[in-house]
């Protein structure tokens, strides 16, 4: 729970930041000029008369002449070792350009470990204070890459448990492959027989599982409810002998895995999949009233109903504005113009009341959070061209989707996510202001400090 301010008022503050803009993401969204952090927790913010008084003799206080100062990144969706494998190349770049050589697969606990730390020290330079690994597990311990076994759980888990972890990371279980089709009998298995890692409170915890439901539109792989240009409907990635087999299997995984008390992240893109996906996790929920956090991963197409279905719920949506305005043509080749207005439907899952997270998916993508807030923004590629621009957010809003929103996710919004008194200090320092900067300059303005529970692990 979120504690009172007087607990951590008992001396000086540590550090205090003053004289800038300090973004607090509370339920008000205010703007105040300092902050002050006392024992890694956040003593005050206010204006720099309400924090004066916390600044004694061994208080570090950093002018901010205004900068901005914003709570911790939260990337809710980056494969952290597999971008420690990959960096500095990304997926999407090497598609554009026609293709690339794939790293070295990852062969040891020590391959995998400077894979992940090689991560951390990345995020720590981009603000990142916390991130979601989607998907490690058994399903891929025969995998070529090597960065998505279940190892890999164990791995972090040590790392954290030796304090080498600079970012808290949640993790969601594969019982099947990457990117592949997925079977109810190791879905099942996997529940039964797979124990993971214990958690390392506050660093790192297996919060749930991860099912592939389908493929993604532009490769017509995705289930639809309207056809592809080629006149296909493209189907679920799950083994069965029929539709309604493969849909009777999804259903099961998901009741499965709601029933022995993980969270559920399904990669849903298809329009019939993700209101598919929607109402089988409301169906859940519904039985037993659990406030499990479900969310569907990606969302490329969802239409007004499913988006209802999902507010009623609570299901969130995890996407990345990114691939929007990445593979923007590439969509409106498969769907065609009448579908692209449900492509990627940001504003319309605000407004309908959707818990709206945003994130890299890096590896695919850059895990620079700016760029992806300039493309939330803005919904323009690098063509310069605008792919959904009635589906623009605001910064405050897109901002939520990188902090507070990500903690409902990870559970942890009573502790993290925001900068307010008694929550834990995991803030950035953005070397400019946020709200004066134009969106797509915003890559370019350097993350100057980043602290996670008042400890310093980035500065410039």
């Amino acid at each position: 729970m979120l504690a009172n301010e007087s607990e951590y008022l008992a001396g000086t503050a540590d550090l205090v930041l003053t004289g800038g803009a300090v973004h607090t993401v509370d339920a008000a969204d205010r703007v105040v000029d300092a902050i002050a952090v006392t024992g890694g927790r956040i003593a005050r913010t206010g204006t720099a008369e309400q924090v004066a008084p916390l600044i004694g003799p061994g208080t570090r206080v950093i002018p901010l002449e205004g900068r901005s100062v914003l709570p911790g990144i939260n990337d809710s969706h980056l494969h952290g070792v597999w971008l420690g494998q990959m960096w500095p190349s990304l997926l999407m770049e090497q598609m554009a350009a026609g293709g690339g050589e794939p790293p070295a697969p990852l062969k040891t606990r020590e391959d995998r470990r400077r894979a992940i730390l090689r991560t951390a020290e990345l995020l720590a330079t981009l603000g990142v204070t916390s991130y979601t690994e989607p998907g490690l597990g058994p399903g891929e311990d025969t995998g070529p890459s090597g960065c998505f076994g279940s190892e890999a759980l164990r791995d972090y888990a040590e790392l954290a448990a030796e304090g080498r972890l600079t970012a808290r990371v949640t993790a969601l279980m594969l019982f099947g492959e990457l990117d592949g089709r997925s079977s109810l009998q190791d879905v099942l298995g996997g529940l039964r027989d797979f124990t993971p890692p214990a958690p390392v409170p506050g660093r790192f915890r297996v919060a749930g599982v991860k099912i592939f439901a389908d493929g993604i539109p532009p490769m017509r792989n995705a289930w639809v409810d309207d056809p592809y240009t080629d006149g296909s409907y493209g189907g679920l990635l799950v083994d069965g002998d029929s539709e309604a087999g493969r849909e009777a299997a999804l259903r099961e995984m998901i009741d499965a895995a709601h029933a022995a008390g993980h969270q559920i992240g399904v990669h849903a893109t298809g329009s019939r999949t993700t209101r598919t996906v929607a109402r089988m996790m409301a169906d859940a929920l519904a039985r037993d009233g659990r406030d499990a956090r479900h969310y569907i991963i990606h969302g490329d197409l969802l239409a007004p109903g499913t988006l209802a279905t999902m507010a009623a719920a609570g299901v969130g949506l995890n996407t990345q504005a990114g691939i929007a305005v990445f593979t923007g043509e590439m969509m409106r080749g498969a769907v065609g113009d009448a579908v692209m207005p449900i492509t990627w439907p940001t504003r319309d899952a605000l407004t309908a009341g959707v818990r709206l997270c945003l994130s890299s998916d890096a590896p695919v993508l850059t895990p620079d959070w700016r760029a992806g807030l300039a493309a939330a923004v803005t919904r323009r590629g690098l063509d310069g061209g605008v792919c959904g621009e009635e589906q623009r957010l605001t910064v405050a809003e897109a901002l939520r989707a990188y902090t507070i929103v990500p903690a409902w996710q990870d559970g942890d919004e009573s502790w993290k996510g925001s900068l307010e008194p008694g929550k834990v200090a995991d803030l950035c320092v953005l070397d400019g202001d946020l709200l004066a900067t134009e969106p797509d300059a915003l890559p370019k303005v350097p993350v100057s400090l980043t602290m996670v529970d008042g400890r310093v692990v980035h500065e410039i």
